[in-house]
């Protein structure tokens, strides 16, 4: 036996998941983030049931990592900075129940860890208005189309990529250079 080392996931949403994406790509190990959809109640949703609003999910990034590299904790610290879990179905400009604030947990493990962050979060009054991140069970992950995955690495030049997702990266790499990938801290 190798040098494998432990694979676990997590499943966050945060508003647009092209945002959420290129934020977590950039942690050192985090082995893989997938755009997708979870939460909902279609059951094979595509972009455009989901962008209605109407069918339950949520813009959700899939994220596989090494739990001896980045803890779920650091995850979640990462989460909860680099979003506002104060409004309650919209992120900035992007409104509707597809871009809540969620965690969806795998264990019971991330469920407790997870409720434990928020409520530390309160207690401190880390935001002026109160957390609405729904904590609730991963049931189904839905992989988003082709053109949705790596999005901000394939379309850096995109308006909505400089106005919106890379301010996300530059905030997230000012703060966290300590849970950088080594050639993201360089950048």
């Amino acid at each position: 036996m190798g040098s494998q080392s432990k694979k676990e996931i997590a499943v966050f949403g945060g508003g647009c998941f092209w945002c959420t994406e290129a934020v977590f790509e950039e942690l050192e190990g985090v082995l893989s983030v997938t755009s997708g959809y979870a939460g909902g109640t279609m059951e094979t949703p595509s972009y455009e049931h989901v962008s209605t609003g109407r069918t339950g999910h949520a813009e959700a990034t899939r994220i596989e990592y090494e739990p001896d590299k980045i803890s779920y904790r650091d995850l979640l610290t990462v989460f909860f900075y680099t979003h506002d879990p104060t409004t309650l179905n919209r992120q900035g400009a992007d409104v509707g129940e597809q871009y809540r604030s969620v965690i969806l947990y795998a264990n019971e493990n991330q469920k407790t860890t997870a409720e434990k962050f928020i409520k530390e979060l309160t207690d401190a009054r880390a935001y002026k208005d109160p957390i609405v991140t729904e904590v609730a069970p991963l049931e189904k992950f839905f992989e988003a189309e082709d053109y949705h995955q790596d999005y901000y690495k394939n379309n850096p030049n995109k308006p909505y990529c400089q106005v919106v997702i890379a301010p996300k990266v530059e905030k997230l790499r000012a703060r966290f250079k300590n849970l950088l990938r080594k050639s993201s801290s360089n950048q």
